[in-house]
């Protein structure tokens, strides 16, 4: 089950293994860069002619340089120049990329391409070649080597920038206010920048992490920082003529540029976390107040009494929140029901009922910056959720193994579920390799033979065949015998046959019910499609706005005696040939109470 946020975003972020090493290693580089030539830099700066090219020992742990000093002491000083000369190179390679690839946004047209042309053209060439090339021009130096690196920068930033406003320069809402009389500038700075800062921003954090080992190796060449100054790739030029005899006197400071590296990528995906901003949601969360559970007693706890007693899936008062620019919306409104072991259950509503989002939070698939919550949602006998969290003593591995072999998903497009990179039969066999125990052969062996359950005709080759090389109808059967390679108990199928044509459709449910059959697995099918609803299902749940109107019989369904308007207005939007093409589809007045 994926994990659900259940605190502040700061908190989950960095709590979380990423953020909790972020924060110990931006710690560490903080203490070193204010501290660092404090404390040892009397013992960096200080020749002892009786202690040159000394190896490790106990009073110099990585031994010492040509001139006697020691190296583990001038590696703690270098951080200073080494992580601030990098940091200032990013924030002006970083700002001059954004402004750059901002301006086709606001240039004429013609003159908004020849500034693409010309940060396409300086992406051509290698960027290690593009910053030894500048800092000739800049210069030797500490100075000469940040802009180098600051100005090579600016390119690869532009680019990004461009490529992320083209992409959401053409939504409706930028259309919007451009209608709206919002000038260029103003577009560009309010609705377009804003939505693509999370990219830039985990960007720049492998971007400060770049610039640190490009700094480095200009220092290493000889063109960066000039003695009596030194940095990490000072000291690892220096290093160089001692690797056969000192090999520590480098290794101490490569270690410092790779680790200084990873602390400042791990830092940008933390903060991108915690801050929620990503291309769909730029703004700051409004404050989550879950609402209180349910009382006992409650009328919901008499729902689904045609449910077997043994319900294979127990949800009490399911609700999704998601932000909105106002608070929170709820498009799950308290929705409860049951299904029993090896009953077909069928869940009908129009696009935007909330009926996959509320399989999906049963799932565990939804993740920030939604909230669900639940009285409680209880599968195959073991609750999975209570309130907004898992119950004490039920772990989050247990869960997911849980749902990994006794829940299976098959979701409406096979082609965007499965990985077009990799052959079908290692997908299918993935789940039986991570949840079942086996071995990659014996789980290959046993994905065959899925394939082979699901009718797919000659398992052995397409197996080591791609998505692509197979119809639309078999990868829709390869999802399901993904699902088959645990012992599920439940099988939910969202939107199985949308995107089949009719004989397919008959053939995946023909496959759906023999699964169901063989395996006694329940289903919980998700359709608009109240034909193949009431063909293959005993019950139907009715879903509007978010809540379950109406419980019905499939045979009560059939015989036209739905109480709720919505479940009538849905029959009666059913086309027949006696249907009298003349007069409008069946609508409803008003919300229904």
């Amino acid at each position: 089950m994926a994990a659900r946020s259940t605190g502040s975003p700061w908190r989950t972020a960095l709590l979380a293994p990423t953020g909790l090493a972020a924060a110990a290693g931006l710690a560490v580089l903080v203490l070193l860069v204010i501290f660092g030539p404090v404390i040892w830099g009397a013992d960096a700066t200080t020749a002892d002619p009786l202690s040159l090219s000394q190896p490790p020992g106990a009073v110099h742990l990585f031994g010492t340089d040509a001139g006697g000093r020691d190296v583990l002491a001038r590696t703690m000083t270098a951080a200073r120049l080494s992580v601030l000369m990098a940091l200032a190179a990013s924030v002006f390679g970083v700002l001059c990329g954004v402004v750059v690839g901002s301006l086709p946004s606001v240039m004429p047209p013609r003159l908004g391409r020849a500034v693409v042309s010309i940060f396409n053209f300086a992406i051509a060439f290698p960027g290690l070649l593009l910053t030894i090339f500048l800092s000739v021009i800049f210069g030797q130096g500490a100075t000469g080597a940040l802009f180098a690196i600051g100005v090579s920068i600016i390119p690869v930033y532009a680019r990004l920038t461009h490529t992320l406003s083209s992409s959401v320069g053409g939504r409706d809402f930028v259309a919007a206010a451009r209608i709206l009389g919002v000038g260029k500038v103003r577009v560009v700075a309010r609705h377009i920048l804003p939505n693509i800062a999370g990219p830039l921003i985990v960007n720049a954090s492998v971007t400060a992490g770049g610039a640190l080992i490009a700094f480095a190796s200009l220092s290493f060449l000889g063109l960066g920082v000039q003695p009596p100054e030194f940095d990490w790739g000072r000291m690892l030029n220096e290093g160089l003529s001692k690797i056969f005899v000192n090999p520590a006197t480098a290794l101490a400071p490569g270690i410092a540029v790779v680790l200084a590296g990873i602390v400042f990528t791990l830092a940008g995906e933390t903060l991108a976390r915690a801050t929620g901003v990503n291309p769909g949601l730029t703004h700051r969360l409004p404050r989550w107040i879950p609402r209180p559970a349910l009382p006992a007693g409650n009328v919901l706890d008499d729902v689904s009494g045609n449910a077997s007693g043994d319900a294979v899936l127990r949800v009490r008062n399911l609700r999704v929140a998601v932000p909105h620019a106002d608070g929170w919306r709820e498009p799950v409104k308290g929705v409860s029901f049951d299904v029993g072991r090896g009953e077909v259950v069928g869940i009908v509503g129009e696009s935007g009922s909330g009926k996959s989002l509320s399989c999906l939070s049963v799932a565990g698939l939804t993740d920030f910056p939604l909230k669900v919550t639940a009285d409680t949602i209880v599968f195959d006998g073991v609750e999975t959720l209570r309130g907004e969290h898992r119950p004490a003593g039920v772990s989050a591995r247990a869960v997911e193994r849980l749902l990994g072999t006794r829940m299976a998903m098959v979701f409406q497009d096979p082609m965007s579920s499965l990985n077009p990179s990799l052959r079908v039969g290692g997908q299918v066999a993935e789940a039986g390799f991570i949840h079942g125990g086996l071995t990659r052969r014996q789980a290959w062996a046993k994905a065959v033979r899925r394939l082979a359950d699901v009718k797919i005709p000659d398992p052995a080759r397409r197996a080591r065949q791609h998505p692509h090389e197979l119809s639309g109808g078999m990868r829709q059967r390869a999802m399901i015998a993904m699902g088959l390679m645990g012992n599920p108990a439940l099988i939910i199928a969202d939107e199985p046959t949308t995107a089949l044509d009719v004989t397919v459709q008959r053939e995946v449910l023909s496959v759906l019910h023999d699964v169901q059959v063989d395996s006694a697995a329940a289903i919980l099918l998700i359709s608009h499609d109240i034909a193949v609803v009431t063909g293959l299902c005993s019950r139907v749940l009715v879903m509007y706005q978010g809540e379950i109107v109406e419980e019905i019989a499939t045979a009560d369904l059939v015989a036209g005696r739905a109480r709720h308007p919505y479940t009538r207005a849905l029959l009666a939007a059913v086309p027949t040939m006696d249907t009298d093409r003349s007069q409008p589809m069946a609508t409803i007045a008003e919300v229904p109470a």
